[in-house]
């Protein structure tokens, strides 16, 4: 597959734990970096503790930087919607809280149309059987979460939430989207 490097844009995610959106968007070909944090709150400078304790008003969320001409939007929103549940308001599984909300914060006028467009198609299917509550804004102030959240499946892939949550969606990633893994992944 020939490489082509242009200019890389942003994308700003929330699904549930930032943890299992930061190890299945490292293997999507075409991603430059992922960075877990916090955006959607009111606090500046937010800590884990702060959003956890749910007074923050932040989501834990992933920016993704990638290469529109090896991986577009619209498959990163494809990824998205495979690997958590978009119906749920405000937990996925066992997390729950606001700070685990669905939301996709968009860069642009283009990311914004393309959300609003996947979650019609997604919803005049049936495809959960249930109503999307996806929420799609414009992108506000993102913080980086602390060090040690970073690459946290990497570091810990034994650990149990990793074993139990995280394994299981890049595992779901890499069986349905398997054209998209990064080679290096292979």
């Amino acid at each position: 597959m020939e490489e082509k490097h242009g200019t890389f844009e942003t994308a700003t995610l929330g699904g549930g734990c930032f943890w299992c959106l930061e190890a299945v968007y490292q293997q999507l070909h075409g991603v430059r970096s992922v960075v877990s944090g916090y955006a959607g709150g009111h606090a500046p400078n937010p800590t884990y503790e702060a959003v956890c304790s749910e007074t923050t008003g932040h989501a834990e969320v992933v920016q993704i930087q990638f290469d529109p001409a090896i991986v577009s939007y619209r498959e990163i929103l494809e990824v998205f919607f495979v690997i958590h549940d978009p119906t749920t308001l405000n937990y996925q599984g066992h997390d729950v809280g606001a700070r685990y909300r669905s939301v996709i914060f968009t860069h642009s006028d283009a990311q914004a149309e393309t959300a609003k467009a996947i979650v019609k198609t997604l919803g005049d299917e049936g495809a959960y059987g249930r109503p999307i509550v996806t929420v799609i804004a414009p992108a506000p102030v993102f913080y980086p979460a602390e060090a040690y959240h970073q690459n946290y499946f990497q570091q810990h892939p034994a650990q149990g939430y990793c074993m139990a949550v995280v394994a299981p969606k890049l595992a779901k990633f890499r069986s349905t989207f398997a054209r998209l893994v990064n080679p290096v992944f292979n």
